[in-house]
């Protein structure tokens, strides 16, 4: 386990690293942590061909966990990604993100491609969240928060969702800062997003997934996908947007495929 400081704002970032060869960005959603990846098996899959490196954004994991909302704004997240891979020794690398995760990788491609190889976004969008946040977890996701904490959070979630929050999900969510998870959401929902214009000049090899039942990631990912010079779209049948990473299996296929055509 190694620890990155990003000299913006002195914030301290906690990764990991593991496996050889070529150097791939794991990046997850909201209110998860790094151990996401290990828990669904995308690390051990990755990592038998591939230097996995996973990070816990600032708020979530192992990181620093600021209470402020001007703390989460995105050019702070983006400095998080680079410190990391700098104090990983990586020039650049492939680059995966979820949901949130996706879109720092979208933010990250705008201000530093030399630095990303290639970019899979899973469940994810360029846009912003704005108004978006409930549609993803729950009406009252902030009260809830507020009132209970992370435990009344999952309770809400689950009963909106009408099922059990998987354990891998519930297990990220509470290892986090109820103060602090309200603090990123709240910056987040101020995120202007990336113009379509700038889609327009971004020519890193993209790979773009999202499940047929979330449409709003579903329909911004295959827009996204007519706007990028370099990318394409793949839909994942029957999968919401809190599914969209399981089963790990037809994903990792997409990607390894996908990375795979890229090399020259």
């Amino acid at each position: 386990m190694g620890e990155a400081i990003n000299a913006l704002d002195g914030v301290r970032i906690s990764f990991q690293e593991s496996g050889a060869g070529p150097t791939i960005v794991l990046v997850h959603g909201s209110g998860l942590s790094r151990a996401i990846w290990r828990g669904l098996g995308y690390a051990k899959a990755l990592e038998e061909r591939l230097h996995v490196v996973t990070l816990d954004l600032r708020g979530h994991g192992r990181s620093e966990k600021p209470h402020h909302e001007d703390a989460y704004s995105m050019d702070l997240l983006v400095g998080d990604l680079l410190a990391v891979l700098d104090a990983a020794g990586v020039q650049s690398a492939h680059y995966l993100g979820y949901s949130a995760g996706a879109r720092v990788g979208f933010s990250l491609l705008a201000s530093s491609p030399q630095r990303v190889e290639t970019f899979t976004s899973v469940g994810g969008t360029y846009r912003s969240p704005a108004g978006q946040i409930e549609s993803i977890f729950f009406p009252g996701y902030d009260e809830a928060l507020d009132r209970g904490g992370v435990p009344e959070f999952l309770r809400q979630w689950s009963s909106s969702t009408g099922r059990e929050i998987d354990p891998q999900t519930a297990a990220a969510f509470l290892a986090n800062d109820a103060a602090a998870l309200r603090a990123y959401f709240r910056r987040s929902e101020d995120e202007p997003g990336i113009p379509e214009a700038d889609l327009r000049t971004m020519a890193t090899p993209t790979l773009l997934l999202a499940g047929t039942e979330d449409p709003l990631r579903y329909r911004d990912s295959e827009r996204a996908a007519q706007l990028m010079p370099n990318a394409q779209f793949r839909a994942l049948p029957g999968r919401n947007h809190g599914q969209t990473l399981i089963p790990a299996s037809p994903v990792l296929n997409m990607v390894n495929s996908f990375i795979g055509s890229t090399r020259g």
